[in-house]
């Protein structure tokens, strides 16, 4: 299987993008000799695509097939943009970052691999699952009291549950409320570059 094995930090300050978006606390301390280098309109978009990718998680090949989905919504509802950014968050490990449920989206695709979770009752092990609105989405019951939970909690304590999903942390669940809009991801990628690039 493909793997980005780029450090995060190096792959951060090429994207110009800040390592919290991950979940990750940390800053590099090197500066980025490109920031101040003019970039073309190709560029631009090159840059939106891989900075969305490396945010989720994704290849290229499944980059790809969300855009085609995206796309097709659109003729019903949405604009392809958004309703990209809205797949991507609709993953299932994305949804047990966002619930505080893991310390990074690689964290969380690792606990959901691991058969740690649950989505209505159901135990799934594949991080890409598309979770629906009235989900609800738990850790099993025999990991609820493993030291790690305890520590991950602790780590994620701060972060803000986005209004779309409602967490219960002492239950270590969650539920799929409604889909997400643009307003509540917080993610800095301009979906719009990203329409422009694969509409050549």
């Amino acid at each position: 299987m493909a793997r980005d094995r780029v450090p995060v930090l190096k792959r951060c300050r090429s994207l110009n993008l800040d390592p919290i978006y991950l979940g990750i606390d940390k800053k590099s301390k090197r500066q980025n000799q490109r920031a101040n280098k003019k970039m073309s309109e190709y560029g631009l978009q090159m840059r939106e695509k891989q900075k969305a990718k490396f945010i989720y998680g994704v290849l290229e090949k499944q980059f790809r097939g969300y855009y085609a989905q995206a796309e097709k919504i659109a003729k019903k509802e949405g604009i392809p943009g958004e309703n990209l950014l809205m797949l991507l968050e609709m993953r299932l490990d994305n949804v047990m970052f966002r619930l505080g449920y893991g310390r990074t989206r690689k964290e969380a695709r690792q606990i959901v691999r691991h058969k740690h979770v649950t989505v209505n009752g159901k135990a799934v092990d594949i991080p890409s699952y598309q979770v629906k609105v009235g989900d609800v989405i738990e850790v099993k019951e025999k990991y609820k009291t493993i030291q790690r939970y305890k520590d991950v909690l602790a780590a994620t304590d701060g972060r803000i549950v986005p209004e779309w999903l409602s967490a219960n942390h002492d239950a270590l669940s969650g539920t799929v409320v409604a889909k997400p809009t643009r307003v509540q991801i917080d993610v800095p990628v301009e979906e719009t570059l990203i329409v422009e690039l694969y509409s050549k």
